[in-house]
């Protein structure tokens, strides 16, 4: 299972973005060249390519989220989960992540408030507060429910714009 962290920094520590995507495979036993290919496909599927070199500290918030995001990927998880993975990010490394999630064919969970990131990406929403869980459907079935979103303090009721897609595009 593979886990990128809401806040990157949490998660990058090593003095280059190679090191960073290089760290869990290597200690997995993975050696050149196969490393090697792994850390080029895992900043490549990032839109990192080139950065090898550059320390994880010394870029954006975005590039330090895509960066965490390839630190998993070359780990080749057959899970992976994300932390709040829209949270403070540009709209770029957000389009970026939208459209990674989709990609994978592989069981992803992500914990998320943001109600449009979901809708772009789960097929499946589980609402869960004070740990139980409250609500459990497809997205269309939750989306179309602004009262139970309100109720949970994750829409705006009948004013919810997301929620009013999921009701005018049946």
């Amino acid at each position: 299972m593979g886990l990128v962290f809401q806040n990157p920094d949490d998660q990058l520590f090593c003095p280059t973005v190679a090191d960073e995507v290089a760290f869990g495979p290597r200690n997995m036993g993975v050696t050149d060249p196969e490393l090697k290919a792994r850390i080029e496909q895992a900043l490549q599927a990032v839109d990192m390519a080139g950065f090898d070199e550059r320390s994880a500290h010394h870029l954006s918030f975005g590039q330090r989220k895509r960066v965490a995001t390839a630190t998993v990927i070359s780990m080749q998880p057959e899970i992976w989960a994300f932390d709040e993975p829209s949270a403070n990010v540009d709209f770029k490394t957000n389009r970026m992540l939208s459209e990674f999630i989709d990609s994978l064919d592989r069981t992803v969970i992500i914990v998320t408030q943001d109600l449009y990131f979901a809708a772009e990406t789960c097929d499946r929403l589980v609402i869960v507060q004070s740990g139980a869980v409250r609500a459990d459907g497809s997205t269309r079935y939750i989306l179309e429910q602004p009262e139970l979103l309100q109720k949970h303090d994750l829409g705006f009721g009948h004013h919810c714009k997301i929620c009013e897609k999921f009701r005018t595009t049946g």
